[in-house]
């Protein structure tokens, strides 16, 4: 009997900004049982803005001042959906995505913040806004390299004379001033004069700006932004071979296109940060704002609202009752002024000096703090009374999911002992990547089933990832895909939610299998503990299919993918990984790999895919069936980043130490060689002489190709130099 809370509402965050980031590590502590926790955003991470002057400065690296959502969702239990959000449908209550079908709330939060993108001729070809920080980020360090090499003039124009345009337009002078290079910085701004701040504050921005060399222009309207200048109206040109735009605060068009009430592009809520007229959906942040309490677009707001924010959207999905929340009339600024130097303003008060930055610093990093110290993953606790051996498997570290879970290669192989040999159609069985079939009417027909524990919460990319990997063991036979069943296991839930997972994992399925060539014909669902998603495949040829055992002496081994993913999985799993990581492995395993299948697949002399047992696992396997050793070249070997610091660390998944044992290694030692991997890549063995060859068809196709490893006459032994 199943023992755990039925989901029966869906709950999706729309973007990473500063509230639903606090809500997510609040959920996290306490989540709210039977809802179901989705989050939209574009990248793994989200800027703290508070940081980013000091980040363009030089004082702060990128880790210092980026939210990793993926850690944070991990935490609160979230699937996290790497997407951008481009409409809402309120009427069908779902969240129209750029790059996949849309997701379906019961109650919604949309924090996106706001773009510094200008409706400028020439600025969208020639310029860059400061939001969104990515875009931005890259652009400056590259400007501040080549400008440091002396590779372009360090003409610099800033837009927007406001708090933000000050604190960018002293953050690049200082750090142009600190590369050796004399910076020419041209702060623009529209008005008679800074904006934002009080006239003491504006006094002392004004000298600070001069000591760095910054040239100041009011009432300059910009009117077109070329190249190399920016052309104002009653003005000389201005130099520029970066223009930063930084005026102002502009909502997203995506918002503006939908039918959600507005003020200039900006979400209209009440004061229980509801949207105006709509019981089901919240706003909060920039994106946002309040009729009866309108304030300056401020991260402090989205952070004090927070709070609220996570109280009415439990109290929305329980039939609660909603708080009221009361933005403060008067907030600190502070105010970054290139250096380790700051300005404080409030109540019209000001301070300038050091000790204001350090006081800035310990603020934001007390914040990132919050945002980063998650708790451990808990142990689960031995009954007082158990079975021998319960208290020593529940001590060890929590099973890991994809291929992680799988059953050792040693164990497996004892039981198809018992498996009777291929007769009469099946030419090979239990034991190669798939059963090949002779097919009546001539050629020949091939069979494989795999299915894979839930690592990620997202079904649909767990879908994508589950379709790749079973589809692997066609290609990795040379196959061409022909039909799929799926074998989908879903967490208990209403039936409307069932209803829209079951949508969601079929109509990736379809898209996956489809453009592979092959077709969905079926399969069977339940519900159980967790979300495990399998299919069962096959594939046809007209020549015999590829095999592990005919590989031969002097072929080299070449690998498509990187290894490691399971070291990287483990620990997002434990709350270890750097999302970006995470990510970026993850984008990686659902690639389909036909287009590698299709150049390998002719020149091949054997060939087979890496998952559960790890690479050293298959290549034992082939070396194995085809009587032979391998040389493995540890520097040749791709690896996934993050996974070498990870398993230097001592991180692993539960099923390595097994691979180990299954498959030694002489030499050179390297526990990466038995990570199990999922949707790993295809491991063929080439001809020597073709393997420039192959590379270079892998490279034209847009394809990785690794030369890992030669094979030599032997008795299945493995080396690592």
């Amino acid at each position: 009997m199943l023992t755990t809370v039925p989901y029966t509402r869906d709950l999706v965050l729309v973007g990473g900004g500063h509230a639903h980031a606090l809500v997510l590590k609040a959920w996290g502590m306490d989540p709210l049982p039977g809802a179901r926790l989705t989050v939209i955003n574009p990248g793994p991470t989200a800027p703290y803005t508070g940081m980013l002057p000091g980040y363009v400065a030089g004082h702060y690296g990128r880790d210092d001042l980026e939210i990793d959502l993926v850690r944070l969702c991990r935490h609160a239990g979230a699937r996290l959906i790497l997407d951008k959000a481009v409409g809402i449908d309120r009427a069908r209550r779902e969240v129209a995505l750029k790059g996949r079908g849309p997701v379906a709330y019961d109650v919604a939060s949309i924090d996106v913040g706001i773009t510094a993108e200008m409706d400028l001729p020439g600025f969208g070809e020639h310029g860059i806004g400061a939001k969104p920080l990515d875009a931005y980020a890259a652009r400056w360090r590259r400007f501040l390299e080549q400008a440091a090499l002396g590779q372009v003039a360090p003409d610099v124009a800033v837009i927007g004379g406001g708090v933000a345009g000050c604190e960018l337009a002293m953050a690049m002078a200082f750090a142009l001033q600190t590369a050796g290079v004399t910076p020419r910085v041209t702060m623009i701004e529209a008005g008679p004069q800074i904006s934002g701040v009080g006239d003491r504050v504006r006094q002392r921005l004004l000298v600070a700006m001069n000591a760095l060399g910054i040239v100041v222009k009011t009432n300059a309207k910009v009117v077109e932004v070329c190249a190399d200048q920016v052309l104002l109206d009653g003005h000389e040109p201005v130099a520029a071979t970066l223009c930063v735009g930084a005026a102002g605060a502009f909502a997203h068009e995506w918002i503006a296109r939908t039918d959600l009430p507005q003020r200039d592009g900006f979400i209209e809520i009440g004061v229980d940060l509801g949207v105006a007229g709509d019981g089901a959906l919240f706003a909060v942040g920039d994106c946002a704002v309040i009729p009866s309490a309108q304030r300056p677009k401020a991260g402090v707001f989205a952070v004090r609202a927070a709070p609220v924010l996570h109280h009415n959207l439990r109290a929305t999905l329980s039939g609660g009752r909603r708080k009221t929340w009361h933005p403060q009339k008067n907030y600190l600024k502070l105010i970054s002024m290139g250096g380790k130097s700051a300005t404080a303003e409030k109540f019209g008060l000001a301070l300038t000096g050091s000790y204001i930055w350090r006081w800035k610093d310990r603020i934001d990093r007390v914040f990132m703090e919050r945002l980063s110290d998650l708790p451990k993953m808990p142990t689960p606790r031995a009954p007082r009374e158990v079975a021998t051996g319960v208290a020593e498997m529940l001590a060890a570290k929590p099973l890991c999911g994809g291929c992680g879970a799988k059953v050792g290669r040693g164990v497996l192989s004892g039981a198809l002992r018992t498996v009777v040999p291929p007769d009469g159609d099946v030419v090979t069985g239990a034991g190669d990547d798939a059963a090949v079939i002779r097919q009546p009417g001539g050629g020949f027909q091939v069979i494989s089933t795999d299915h894979l524990r839930s690592l990620i919460e997202d079904p649909a990319l767990m879908t994508r990832i589950a379709a790749v990997h079973a589809l692997g063991d066609v290609w990795a036979m040379g196959a061409q895909p022909q039909v799929g069943l799926a074998s989908i296991v879903v967490p208990q839930m209403s039936a409307e939610l069932q209803a829209r997972t079951v949508s969601e994992i079929t109509q990736v399925a379809t898209e996956v299998l489809s453009a592979a060539g092959a077709q969905l014909v079926g399969g069977h669902t339940t519900m159980g503990a967790e979300l495990t998603i399998g299919f069962t495949v096959t594939g046809t040829m007209e020549t015999m299919p590829l095999t592990v055992a005919t590989a031969k002496a002097g072929d080299v081994l070449i690998l498509t993918r990187p290894i490691g993913s399971g070291v990287i999985l483990a620990a997002d799993m434990a709350g270890q990984a750097d999302g970006r990581d995470v990510a970026a492995a993850l984008a990686i395993m659902a690639q389909a790999q036909d287009r590698e299948a299709a150049v390998l697949a002719p020149l091949a002399h054997a060939m087979t895919d890496v998952t559960g047992f790890g690479l050293a696992g298959h290549v034992q396997a082939i070396c194995a069936a085809s009587g032979l050793d391998a040389d493995l070249w540890q520097n040749a070997i791709p690896t996934y980043a993050g996974a070498r610091t990870l398993s230097d660390a001592g991180v692993s998944s539960t099923l390595m130490p097994t691979n180990r044992t299954d498959a030694p290694v002489e030499g050179a030692q390297d526990a990466l060689l038995h990570d199990p991997q999922t949707a790993g890549g295809l491991l063929a063995a080439v001809p020597e002489g073709q393997s420039a060859a192959v590379i270079e068809a892998l490279l034209a196709k847009g394809c990785m190709g690794h030369v890992i490893g030669r094979l030599v006459k032997g008795t299945g032994r493995l080396r690592l130099s």
